[in-house]
């Protein structure tokens, strides 16, 4: 989004104090040396990122890659083209996240054996965690850049000290109130894009690494984020999900008294965008006023992601929550009464340490009444440094396996229910791309965020077009396109 001309920037002095200008700076100065370089090898210079983890984490990269490209690399697949430059945005929510990098850093070990100039760089969460960076430091030493969370925006700075002679560049912050945005930007869809409204989280559940590697919560200003939105919807786009990691706390840090409700208000109001989605909602922070502006707005999408985590109140009490059951169970049945067509989806972990029978059926009840159009559900992962980790009773895995088992086979017989009660309508998709399967279909989204397969080509990729649900699958819908939306 953001078009910078690095040309007409003096890097003659020294490098400005202020950002976003100081990246500017040395995005020009990394820019000549790429040219250096693309020249004598009379070729483009090649990029590839490989992310790891959330959304928010997609959004860095877009903006990482958005870096890269200014400065002349060209993106390819690592898995075609061997890079000469490989960034991972790292995760570190589940163990599974960082044993995954591990063994694609063995994999790069080799690579860089046969090309010694290719250059390696991690950040993300996973670089936040203090062991994490001896670890790689000592035992994969061949890694030339490291960096975390809370200065992705200082890429190019960091690969200008590696051009100019450091072997290894690790710059790490405990954290930050700082908050760069206005950075360029390669969206992966031209049609949507997520814009992020607040950073880092209060909650501190005690399996939870996140609040330790993002650091405490921050929101941009809302004129900020207005901005930003109205520049992609220029662009083209026509769908945003704005991202936070609790976003019903968005505003509490700033002077201006806004709540997200009320930032939802606003953003609806912006000409020519024609859904919104958000993630992710904390329920304790759910309020009356979030509830009212959905039910009224024409814009929001008919989907609200409620983390549930486990449905027994003791459990909850030690996961440090701030809600129990019988909160979360009217908290979702007055969503669902106030808005009949919400699709209401959750996270589930099984086997936190201490979790009994009578506790995973307790989650098992809330599931039955609730009725989740889908869930996510993880197997507890223990996480260094979180409170969680050093609990005594830690579930024996064979237990875990039947209870996610069980749980599974609950949550897909609900939702394949569910997903069938709207078959024979006409209702409004959002198409974002071909088929996999079938090129003679497309793929899109309901506003509920049910996927839809039905005919035609890929000139309806990023329009709104209407549909006949012909036909349930289960997990999706086989449709008819009645007619376009786009002249509405």
């Amino acid at each position: 989004m953001i078009d910078i001309n690095l040309d007409t920037i003096d890097c003659s002095g020294e490098p400005p104090v202020r950002e976003p200008e100081r990246q500017y700076y040395y995005m020009a100065k990394c820019r000549e040396i790429v040219r250096k370089k693309t020249e004598e090898l009379g070729r483009p210079l090649t990029a590839s990122i490989r992310t790891f983890g959330c959304q928010m984490n997609a959004k860095d990269s877009e903006k990482l890659c958005g870096i890269l490209k200014q400065l002349g690399y060209r993106e390819v697949d690592e898995h075609y083209e061997t890079p000469d430059f490989v960034l991972y945005n790292t995760c570190t929510v589940r163990e599974n996240a960082n044993l995954k990098v591990y063994g694609h850093l063995g994999y790069l070990k080799k690579q860089k054996g046969r090309h010694p100039e290719m250059l390696i760089a991690l950040c993300g969460c996973m670089m936040q965690e203090k062991d994490v960076v001896e670890k790689i430091t000592t035992s994969y030493r061949f890694v030339d850049i490291i960096f975390g969370t809370h200065n992705i925006f200082k890429l190019a700075e960091l690969l200008y000290d590696r051009f100019t002679g450091k072997t290894t560049v690790t710059e790490i912050w405990e954290d930050t109130d700082q908050i760069v945005e206005e950075l360029p930007a390669e969206r992966k869809y031209t049609f949507k894009s997520g814009v992020n409204i607040m950073f880092g989280c209060n909650n501190f559940c005690s399996y939870c690494i996140v609040p330790y590697v993002r650091g405490r919560e921050r929101s941009r200003k809302p004129e900020d984020i207005l901005q930003e939105i109205r520049a992609l919807v220029a662009d083209g786009v026509v769908e945003i999900m704005l991202l936070g990691q609790n976003v019903n706390s968005y505003g509490k840090n700033l002077e201006e008294e806004i709540t997200f409700a009320g930032l939802l208000q606003r953003v609806e109001q912006i000409e020519g965008l024609k859904r919104i989605r958000f993630m992710t909602s904390h329920p304790k922070d759910l309020s009356d006023e979030l509830i009212q502006v959905m039910k009224e707005s024409k814009k929001i999408c008919r989907q609200l992601h409620l983390p549930l985590q486990s449905g027994s109140s003791r459990i909850l009490k030690i996961m440090n929550r701030q809600y129990d059951k019988e909160q979360y169970i009217r908290l979702a049945k007055r969503i669902q009464q106030e808005i009949p067509d919400i699709a209401l989806t959750t996270d589930i972990i099984v086997g936190f340490p201490g979790e009994t029978e009578e506790d995973f059926l307790e989650t098992l009840d809330v599931v039955r009444q609730v009725r989740f159009d889908s869930a996510y559900t993880f197997i507890y992962s223990k996480r260094t440094g979180t409170p969680a980790a050093k609990m005594e009773d830690q579930v024996p895995q064979e237990v875990i396996k039947d209870r996610f088992d069980r749980l599974l086979a609950e949550i897909q017989g609900i939702s394949s229910e569910l997903t069938g009660r709207d078959t024979g309508k006409i209702m409004e998709v959002l198409v974002e791309e071909e088929n996999s399967q079938d090129e003679t279909l497309v793929t899109g989204r309901l506003s509920n965020n049910i996927v839809v397969h039905f005919k035609g080509d890929k000139s309806l990729i990023g329009r709104m077009v209407k549909v006949h649900l012909d036909e349930s699958k289960g997990f999706y819908y086989m449709g008819t396109m009645t007619e376009s939306m786009d002249a509405e």
